[in-house]
C-alpha cells in the first residue's frame, strides 16, 4: 500500500503531525492483522511512533512547564495513580503517617505528599499525586507533568473507582501514552549501531509475530540504519518501537478497587475479573489494609536478609531490604563500599543453605527471603 499522501517528511505545523497521526491510527483501526498485512501494520505504527517523537519534540521545544518532583528516601518508592476523589488520600493516610488532605470534593491534592509505610522490616515511601483526567497524557489538565512523576517510581498503585470500572482502561491507555510499561517484562532485544551495512536481523527465538523484513524496515522507518539485532524473545511490533526507541520504562503496578462497599458483591467480582485488579478495598472504612501492604511489599520484589555477627545471634529484628535475586555481591556492595574488595566468604542460614551456616565463596550466589547471612572478611 502506498503512502504518499501521508509522507512525514514535509511536516510545518502541530495540527499536520496530529492530523497525520490520526489518519495512520485510522487506517490501522480498519486493518485486520494477519500474516498478510503484518509488514503494512508494522510499518504504519512505526510511522505513528515517528510523527508523536516529533510531536513530543515540538511541544518541549516551546518552554518549560512547572513539573512535580520526588524526594525519594526508603528502600522504595510507590506512586498512587487515579482520578480525583478515588480516594487516594485516604488510602495513604491509612497505610502510613501522611496527613495527605482528604474531603468529598475533586482536586483536592493540588501537589505531591508524602507518607512512610514500614512492613517487613522495609521503609517504604509512597506518594499521593494529583489525580489524572482522561487526555492526561496528552496534556489536558497538567497531565504531563503528574505523569512524568511515575517514570521514577518502583511501583504503581492504579486505584479504580468500583463503581466506575472504566477508569481501569483509561488510566492503563494513559500510562501507556506516557510512555510507561506497566507489568511487562522489557523485551530482550540486543541493539549494536555500525557504520555500515544497514540492518541485520539475527534471532535465538522463532518469533510468530514479526518477520526479518518487517523488522528491518521497521528499524529504517525509526530512523536506525545500520544496526544489528540480535532478538531473544517474542515480541511484537509495538514491541520493537519501544525498544528501538529506548525511552520507555518498566514498571511494576497494582490495581486497587476501592469504595468496594458501595457495590453488590457478585457484581463486585465481575468488576474484578473484568478490570484484573489485584484487591478490592473500602479506603473509608478500613478494610485490609494489612493485605495492601503485603500486595505492595511483594510486587516490590522485596525480600529480607538477616545479618549475623560473628559469635553472636542475628539480628531478626531490623533486617536488610533487598531485591529478589540479589546476590552476595549486592549485599557486600550495600553494606560497605570496601567490603567486596576485602570479601572472604559468607555464611548462610535459610533457604539459600543447603545445610545451616553453609560457607558461600561465590559473590554471584543469590540470596533469598529471610535468609541469615554472616560476612568474613579478609
Amino acid at each position: 500500500m502506498s503512502h504518499k499522501s501521508l509522507d512525514t517528511e514535509k511536516i510545518e505545523t502541530s495540527s499536520d503531525l496530529r492530523k497525520k497521526i490520526k489518519d495512520f491510527e485510522e487506517e490501522l483501526s480498519k486493518t485486520k492483522y494477519n500474516k498478510r498485512t503484518q509488514h503494512h501494520v508494522g510499518l504504519v505504527k512505526a510511522k505513528i511512533a515517528k510523527l508523536k517523537e516529533k510531536e513530543e519534540k515540538r511541544a518541549k521545544g516551546k518552554g518549560k512547564t512547572t513539573g512535580y518532583s520526588l524526594k525519594k528516601t526508603g528502600d522504595a518508592t510507590v506512586v498512587m495513580l487515579g482520578f480525583p476523589s478515588v480516594g487516594k488520600s485516604t488510602l495513604l493516610n491509612k497505610l502510613t503517617n501522611a496527613e495527605s488532605k482528604v474531603a468529598a470534593y475533586e482536586f483536592t491534592t493540588l501537589e505531591v505528599i508524602p507518607g512512610m509505610m514500614e512492613y517487613n522490616g522495609a521503609k517504604i515511601q509512597i506518594f499521593d499525586i494529583p489525580g489524572i483526567v482522561t487526555g492526561a497524557a496528552s496534556g489536558k489538565g497538567r497531565g504531563k507533568e503528574v505523569l512524568s512523576v511515575i517514570r521514577g517510581a518502583d511501583l504503581i498503585i492504579v486505584m479504580v473507582d468500583a463503581q466506575k470500572p472504566k477508569q481501569a482502561e483509561i488510566l492503563a491507555n494513559e500510562v501507556y501514552e506516557s510512555g510507561i510499561r506497566l507489568n511487562q517484562k522489557k523485551p530482550d532485544v540486543k541493539i549494536t549501531k555500525k557504520p555500515f551495512g544497514g540492518v541485520g536481523v539475527a534471532k535465538t527465538v522463532k518469533l510468530k509475530l514479526l518477520d526479518d523484513q518487517t523488522i528491518k524496515d521497521m528499524a529504517k522507518e525509526l530512523g536506525l540504519i545500520n544496526a544489528d539485532l540480535l532478538i531473544r524473545s517474542e515480541i511484537n511490533a509495538d514491541q520493537l518501537i519501544d525498544v528501538i526507541e529506548a525511552n520507555k520504562v518498566y514498571i511494576p503496578g497494582l490495581v486497587v478497587m476501592n469504595k468496594a462497599d458501595l457495590v453488590e458483591k457478585e457484581k463486585l467480582e465481575k468488576i474484578k475479573k473484568d478490570t484484573k485488579a489485584d484487591i478490592c478495598i473500602s479506603a473509608q472504612n478500613d478494610s485490609d489494609f494489612e493485605k495492601v501492604k503485603a500486595l505492595i511489599f511483594q510486587r516490590l520484589g522485596l525480600i529480607r536478609i538477616y545479618l549475623k555477627e560473628v559469635n553472636k545471634e542475628p539480628d531478626l529484628k531490623d533486617p536488610l531490604i533487598m531485591r529478589e535475586g540479589c546476590t552476595v555481591r549486592d549485599i557486600c556492595v550495600k553494606l560497605h563500599r570496601d567490603f567486596l574488595n576485602k570479601f572472604r566468604f559468607a555464611r548462610v542460614w535459610g533457604k539459600t543453605a543447603r545445610f545451616p551456616g553453609q560457607t558461600i565463596r561465590r559473590l554471584d550466589k543469590v540470596l533469598h527471603d529471610r535468609d541469615i547471612f554472616e560476612i568474613h572478611l579478609g
